[in-house]
């Protein structure tokens, strides 16, 4: 059976990949594991957090993209992002400039976070039709001083950062301006277009990890607020229960996601971040958030069961919430 685009389902993650991870050595403290952002490995006292992503979806600032997007999954962690190497697979008929691009992206993406890019690989790709970049972000703490996506525990509360689909809302204001302009007005398409500014969740994982009672953070990439809340409850082995109605969402993604007919929740949503906090300490944490300027929203609560997958419509009706099989951001780029 052909796989839908993007992350592969996570039953094949666990029966093909993670079955298939060379040796077992003993500074991996946090190795491969479902909805856990990247890997840990201790080295002479301290912990050396590592992640990778791609930039396969959008055709513009991809470069920039690679390290934003890398550097929120080592903030997850509660550690700052420091250093970055680049896989950069350039479309067939791509050219000196194109090179030029990509690479100005990231080193301006790099300034602006502290970031040192330390090396990678740059490659013209037969038969590739758009370019690539694949990504990898490392970051250093003190040795056990880091969270996890697994780390959540029953009774506490869910965070989100910002609004949902930030990403997938400026990459189809972007990629797809000439079909939306057709249903969706010029000012909200430029609004769109600016949610790029808010990709990074760098800071605010900073400031959630330094105010205490975090027990996991994640950041949502594919699958959106869904998907990501779903991967930290198979994480932690736990179930939740969230209310729709108080997940934000921006009008401007609103009317985008109308108009392909997709799911708000189900869109790619970097630039907000997932957080598990005990419950005495959440709202001192959307306080302090609130207070750098960065909304939050305590949109439910972690459950003992994993059985139990709840979302609490705004109607009032209780249903499971469904776990997307492929991110609504490819299902609107497939229609022309």
């Amino acid at each position: 059976m052909t796989l839908p685009p993007g992350k592969i389902p996570v039953d094949l993650l666990k029966e093909v990949i993670f079955k298939n991870l060379g040796v077992k050595r003993d500074e991996v403290a946090v190795g491969p594991a479902a909805g856990v952002d990247g890997a840990v490995v201790n080295v002479g006292g301290k912990s050396l957090i590592i992640c990778m992503d791609p930039i396969t979806g959008a055709l513009e600032r991809i470069g920039w993209l690679a390290v934003n997007i890398n550097a929120n999954d080592v903030s997850t962690f509660g550690v700052e992002p420091a250093f970055f190497l680049s896989c950069i697979l350039l479309a067939e008929k791509a050219d000196r400039r194109t090179v030029e691009i990509i690479s100005s992206q990231m080193n301006k993406a790099a300034q602006g976070l502290g970031m040192a890019i330390v090396g990678g690989h740059c490659e013209s790709t037969p038969g590739l039709v758009n370019s690539m970049v694949a990504g990898c972000a490392m970051g250093v703490a003190e040795n056990g001083n880091y969270v996890t996506a697994a780390g959540a525990k029953a009774g506490d509360k869910i965070i989100i950062t910002k609004t949902a689909g930030i990403e997938g809302t400026a990459i189809l204001a972007s990629d797809r301006e000439e079909k939306l302009g057709k249903t969706v007005g010029a000012s909200t398409l430029k609004n769109a277009r600016e949610f790029f500014s808010m990709i990074s969740v760098v800071k605010e994982a900073s400031i959630a990890f330094k105010t205490g009672g975090v027990h996991a953070m994640h950041d949502p990439t594919e699958g959106g607020i869904a998907g990501g809340i779903h991967e930290v409850a198979d994480a932690s082995n736990l179930g939740f229960k969230i209310l729709e109605e108080r997940i934000p969402v921006a009008k401007e993604t609103l009317e985008i996601c109308a108009a392909f007919e997709i799911d708000p929740l189900c869109l790619i949503a970097s630039g907000s971040m997932l957080i598990a906090a005990r419950k005495d300490i959440a709202y001192d944490i959307k306080k302090n958030l609130n207070k750098s300027g960065i909304t939050a929203s305590v949109v439910g609560e972690f459950l003992a069961s994993p059985e139990d997958r709840i979302v609490k419509r705004k109607n009032g009706a209780e249903t499971e919430l469904p776990r997307p099989t492929s991110d609504h951001l490819w299902v609107a780029l497939a229609k022309q």
